[in-house]
């Protein structure tokens, strides 16, 4: 069956192309003269729609439709997460995937589930350079129940006393954990923090050589990070490129929201479980 789109089209052909009259043509293939005219009316609502997807996503420029789906419903937008993908498609939102190597699939391994906030952290560091090819580090660490980022640690160089520091910083602002997860890095498997975790009854979870799996917390973090702040940025000195991932850190714990904390942000994830075990 023809729609009446492919009529309409079709009708229109006919009376530019082979000059025929718009009755006949509309006789031709069955399309009363009223459908032929209709012009359709563009919605006051998609257009509203529209301005604000598009502002969401130059301010959230890695945001896929579901994440954009959910800042608009924070912000009082009622609408169909199906209307918001038919116009993030038309309006070519989409996010341009960035290729990367080819490796072959390690052997997932199932970590059971901490059951409480500071329960288990795990933490790890990340690379990437200045405006003037100078290279930086990250420590990352993050709450393996909560998902919440504790801390970013940018310089230069973080041996392992300052890991120490970091640490203690964050469970001055908290408390002691009871694990924590780390590869076989010389800065997590040196006398120090050895030293200094057993003096404060903190066990050291070490992934096996080469399996950053079993540590997939903070690698789903490292990739979120990398691919919304570091890949998005240009710091042109290390004292800038503090600021501004912190205040991503800031952002990524109060406003973005994370798909396997039922769209919560960690923040509000936090206040929901303090909510809940309140005595």
């Amino acid at each position: 069956m023809v729609g009446t789109q492919a009529k309409r089209d079709a009708a229109e052909y006919s009376i530019k192309d082979h000059q025929i009259s718009q009755r006949h043509a509309c006789a031709l293939f069955t399309l009363s003269r009223s459908t032929y005219k209709y012009k359709p009316k563009q919605s006051d609502r998609n257009e509203f729609l529209k301005i604000k997807l598009k502002s969401l996503a130059l301010q959230r420029r890695r945001f896929g439709s579901p994440r954009l789906y959910v800042m608009l419903r924070r912000e009082g937008v009622i609408v169909n997460h199906k209307r918001v993908e038919r116009i993030y498609q038309q309006e070519g939102l989409q996010i341009k995937k960035r290729k990367k190597k080819r490796q072959t699939a390690p052997l997932r391994i199932v970590t059971p589930l901490p059951e409480r906030p500071n329960e288990r952290w795990s933490m790890d560091f990340v690379s990437d350079q200045l405006s003037n090819g100078k290279r930086f580090r990250t420590l990352n660490v993050v709450d393996d129940y909560t998902r919440e980022c504790l801390a970013i640690e940018v310089n230069a160089s973080l041996p392992g006393y300052k890991v120490i520091q970091v640490l203690e910083k964050v469970i001055d602002e908290r408390e002691r954990p009871k694990i924590i997860v780390c590869d076989n890095g010389p800065e997590f498997s040196g006398a120090l923090l050895d030293e200094w975790s057993f003096k404060n009854n903190i066990k050291l979870d070490f992934i096996s050589p080469g399996r950053p799996v079993e540590n997939c917390f903070i690698e789903s973090f490292n990739g979120r990070f990398r691919d919304e702040c570091l890949n998005e940025n240009w710091f042109i000195n290390l004292e800038k490129a503090k600021e501004i991932i912190e205040l991503w850190r800031e952002d990524y714990n109060t406003a973005r929201p994370h798909s396997s904390l039922n769209n919560l942000t960690p923040s509000e994830f936090v206040e929901q479980h303090r909510l809940k075990h309140k005595t």
